[in-house]
């Protein structure tokens, strides 16, 4: 529980700082992000729950990585991070899930994912701002990819990569769980206005 309560208080504190250093309102944040005033408060209280997807809705909104707003200060020149120390971001009905192992520094920040995805099972994601850029490596399994309406099978030892600013969705194909590796480059500098 006292966990919780950190991750909720540094969450709080990224995100109020961010939103300060791009000189935005509560009520301007939220309209771009599509997440209420009341919401954004809480969370500024480090109260409530955020689900993933206004984590991400944030993140594009303030022009950071995901992990800035989750991270505390970084702790030396070289971090090794073990994937049963991170808690989830998604879960999915039949087990799938997500982990955001870490984002680089510099001014064009890359977050590296672990995706697992049962057969059938899906994560569809909103349009990122424009300028981010996903790749996904199979490791084990197939998937679908789904990039604008448009379907691309991967089988493992396969990777693909996109602009991230159209709807998309990963998908777990076949009858084995599908391992992937999933990159998401940043673009440099702050969010465009909306």
């Amino acid at each position: 529980m006292a966990e919780t309560e950190a991750a909720l208080r540094t969450l709080a504190h990224n995100v109020r700082a961010a939103r300060t250093r791009a000189g935005l309102s509560l009520d301007e944040l939220g309209r771009r992000a599509k997440v209420s005033k009341g919401a954004l408060v809480a969370l500024e209280k480090a109260q409530g729950n955020p689900n993933f997807a206004t984590l991400v809705r944030l993140a594009d909104t303030l022009g950071i990585s995901v992990s800035a707003l989750l991270e505390g200060a970084p702790e030396g020149r070289v971090r090794v991070v073990s994937a049963d120390t991170v808690a989830p971001l998604w879960a999915g009905e039949q087990g799938g899930e997500a982990r955001l192992m870490l984002t680089t520094s510099g001014p064009a920040p890359v977050e590296v994912w672990r995706w697992r995805l049962e057969p059938g099972e899906e994560y569809p994601s909103h349009p990122h701002q424009a300028g981010v850029v996903e790749t996904v490596s199979v490791t084990a399994g197939r998937m679908t990819l789904v990039v604008d309406g448009t379907e691309y099978p991967l089988d493992a030892g396969q990777t693909a990569t996109f602009d991230a600013d159209a709807p998309h969705t990963y998908r777990g194909a076949g009858t084995a769980t599908c391992h992937l590796i999933m990159t998401v480059h940043l673009p440099p500098g702050p969010a465009p206005a909306s």
